[in-house]
């Protein structure tokens, strides 16, 4: 969050600085005394935008009076947009800021949690905190001991570096170690998304989590799983992921043209350790069970929220054109599972207790080690990784 905020802490962050961002967003946000203002610009894909106003609607909620006067600006898509190298040097001009789902070290945006917290209702994928007790019981269905030794992954294949990962499946002259499904949503909608329940999808000792245009929210339905999560490598970060640490949470996987090899290299370790890897997948589902509860959600939308709106070197006021927002109004044109996703997720009373205490920010020697012992793990990976492959000669097992 510090990280995200820090390219600001000189400069504070101006009115003309927040509508510099309006070219790619899908709206503008403004908190004044405690209420909600929405200004649109365009409609985003499905409900993303109405999901994510109805989260913040929320945290209004659940601290009525605590979220400080603020305004944002706030872009929907998949990848983030605020390129890092336009704004080096020291006569550049700062960066828009922008509020995003997911950002890169590459890029300044914003990360923020994304909709499907309080639901995705074009997918059928409930909001998070009833859905993280589904994920639980699910996982507990079978033991990992149990499942079956194999990398399960199941998504749309036809975007960014998936696009040949269905390479990696087996077939009738090589078994990568790696069963790949494709998902076809139109039709799983059709038949009332029977075969796409994400609770009965922890039967692999292996889950894979590869991103798609950017990021994907899967990643925290695969690491509920207590399968040990093989997790190529990414481009982009949400505001959780950097804290899950290789060789503890997942097991690294590289991209491009060494995925199949990798994976190969991943299971066959994993089947040859299974106390280590089981310890792995259980790991990963406590940091998401412990560390990604709502209430924690909430607590970084406030702390965010409260750090951005200190850099602010103005006084939000409403706009003219800008609507206000209450989850009433939001509830009541909405119908079918967006109406009851948005019901299952409303806050019903105010938090008894305040927010969580934000720690200090790391000094850069810290930040810096902590870095290092992440980028440590992953070289072990590769060493490993090497190492197999070179005590095999063929490159894939046969059937």
């Amino acid at each position: 969050m510090y990280e995200d905020l820090w390219v600001w802490r000189k400069t504070g962050i101006s009115r003309e600085m927040v509508m510099s961002a309006q070219r790619t967003a899908h709206f503008r946000l403004v908190i004044v005394n405690g209420t909600a203002y929405v200004e649109k610009y365009r409609k985003a894909f499905q409900t993303r935008d109405s999901f994510s106003l109805w989260g913040i609607l929320q945290l209004l909620r659940r601290y009525p009076g605590k979220v400080p006067d603020l305004e944002l600006m706030f872009d929907c898509e998949d990848r983030p947009v605020i390129k890092a190298r336009h704004f080096q040097g020291t006569t550049g001009a700062p960066p828009p800021p922008l509020f995003k789902y997911c950002a890169s070290d590459e890029t300044l945006d914003i990360s923020f949690p994304d909709w499907s917290f309080w639901g995705w209702p074009e997918m059928n994928i409930k909001p998070w905190e009833g859905l993280l007790k589904d994920l639980k019981q699910g996982s507990e269905k079978i033991k990992w001991i149990d499942r079956e030794a194999y990398a399960y992954w199941k998504g749309n294949p036809s975007v960014a570096i998936r696009k040949n990962l269905l390479t990696c499946n087996v077939s009738e002259s090589q078994d990568w170690g790696a069963r790949l499904y494709t998902q076809n949503w139109i039709e799983e909608e059709k038949q009332g998304f029977k075969q796409s329940n994400l609770a009965s999808q922890c039967t692999h000792k292996y889950k894979i989590y590869i991103e798609g245009r950017g990021w994907s929210v899967s990643e925290k339905y695969i690491l509920a799983c207590d399968s040990l999560t093989l997790l190529v490598k990414p481009r982009y970060y949400d505001f959780f992921s950097r804290g899950l640490v290789p060789l503890k949470h997942y097991w690294p996987i590289k991209t491009k043209d060494d995925k199949c090899r990798s994976i190969k290299h991943a299971v066959d370790w994993g089947n040859t350790h299974p106390q280590k890897a089981q310890q792995f997948g259980k790991e990963g589902s406590k940091f998401i069970e412990e560390e990604l509860k709502m209430e924690f959600v909430y607590d970084y939308m406030f702390h965010l929220l409260t750090h951005y709106a200190k850099l602010l070197n103005y006084q939000p006021t409403v706009p003219p054109q800008a609507l206000q927002l209450c989850s009433e109004l939001m509830l009541c044109p909405a119908t079918g599972l967006e109406k009851q996703f948005m019901m299952d997720s409303m806050v019903k009373t105010p938090s008894r207790t305040p927010p969580c205490t934000m720690p200090p920010p790391f000094d850069p020697a810290t930040l810096h080690f902590l870095l290092r012992t992440k980028q440590n793990s992953i070289n072990q990976v590769h060493s490993w990784e090497n190492h197999y492959w070179n005590n095999h000669q063929n490159s894939a097992t046969p059937i």
